[in-house]
């Protein structure tokens, strides 16, 4: 499966601190090959119409929309980012 990064997720990755943003790119992986895996705790998130959500750790989530053989990550941070999805 394809990734793209939007504009969004891209400024909220680089604010994360250096040792976290090398275990999500592990998980981005993991999610390019099942996203449905049961570690990443994905759902619809609720109140849209195409865009999920998931868990990378404890503490961060994210947002994507599925199109085709495509994910598009929307955002990436604590759960504040489901104010702007």
């Amino acid at each position: 499966m394809r990734i793209i990064y939007t504009e969004s997720f891209c400024r909220d990755y680089d604010k994360l601190p250096p040792g976290l943003q090398s275990q999500i790119q592990k998980k981005i992986r993991l999610l390019a090959q099942n996203p449905r895996h049961p570690s990443l705790r994905t759902k619809k998130l609720e109140g849209t119409a195409d865009i999920f959500e998931g868990h990378f750790t404890a503490g961060y989530c994210f947002t994507f929309q599925r199109k085709a053989q495509t994910l598009y990550l929307r955002r990436i941070g604590r759960h504040d980012i489901y104010k702007k999805p």
